[in-house]
């Protein structure tokens, strides 16, 4: 579904270099919701190895990891976000959301220039 109006994105560059933004943001959530890594790349439509990769990179950007793993078994595996993961993850909503309104006048603005006003 195309904007109607411009809007904001945000990426954050962490210390030691790795970036947290929309696309980690949105496996976090998925993860949250469905309880396994497998099911939550495939709802994003991205490979499960891809997916493994961007929580690798999370899980050693951070002091504590985002998201605990447990293998199958009896109880079937899963994923799910850790107490610092879904701290983060609030936080990072809030920061898009106040960002936007914040400046909601500036991109008022910026949509004046854009094609399809």
């Amino acid at each position: 579904m195309a904007k109607d109006k411009p809007g904001l994105s945000i990426r954050i560059d962490l210390p030691g270099g790795g970036r947290f933004g929309p696309g980690k943001a949105a496996l976090l959530d998925a993860i949250a919701q469905l309880g396994s890594l497998n099911k939550a790349a495939s709802q994003l439509g991205m490979s499960y190895p891809r997916a493994r990769k961007l929580v690798e990179e999370m899980n050693r950007d951070f002091d504590t990891p985002l998201v605990l793993s447990s293998q199958g078994g009896t109880d079937g595996g899963g994923s799910r976000l850790s107490e610092t993961g879904q701290k983060l993850r609030d936080v990072y909503r809030q920061l898009c959301q106040r960002s936007g309104a914040h400046n909601k006048a500036l991109l008022e603005q910026i949509g004046q220039f854009t094609k399809g006003k």
